[in-house]
């Protein structure tokens, strides 16, 4: 039972269209949104883990402060369930954080968004690569130290 006011978001596995690209939106926030993770051994922790946790692949993202935004596509359909991959790499990033003191590290549920098309997939990755420069951490996202790419995932839309 969830307490008053309080539901967990759904997590639902992906759709496989046919011929057609899987590729999920992630937000995950830190537990009670604190700034941890703007230091180089807090994003080598999550990279680390995230290059571990090899059953999905993480594409673009920005690590900010206190929450991050990544694109990530399941290794091969039907696999692991994204919330089953976001506990093993996220157990995996705390077990190696460099500040013992500073866990519980992430809140428990996060959001996810299947990405439908590839105009939702660059309006999306727009919005979050500009996230440090709305959020006035930077001046311009490009500056932002904490973004990149680990796999590049292709958008495959099926042949009409």
């Amino acid at each position: 039972m969830h307490a008053v006011g309080r539901h967990s978001l759904p997590h639902h596995p992906p759709l496989d269209g046919t011929n057609q690209s899987v590729i999920v939106y992630v937000t995950m926030n830190v537990a009670k949104r604190r700034a941890l993770l703007d230091r180089a051994d807090a994003v080598a922790a999550i990279l680390n883990a995230w290059k571990m946790a090899d059953h999905w692949l993480v594409g673009r993202y920005v690590i900010m402060p206190d929450h991050i935004h990544f694109f990530c596509a399941p290794v091969m359909l039907p696999g692991t369930p994204l919330n089953r991959w976001m506990e093993f790499w996220r157990a995996t990033a705390t077990r190696n954080w460099p500040r013992s003191d500073e866990k519980p590290i992430w809140q428990k549920d996060f959001f996810d968004r299947q990405l439908r098309s590839s105009e939702s997939y660059r309006q999306k990755w727009l919005y979050v690569w500009r996230n440090p420069a709305v959020a006035n951490i930077c001046a311009c996202p490009e500056d932002w130290p904490w973004q990149g790419e680990l796999n590049v995932l292709h958008w495959h839309e099926p042949a009409t």
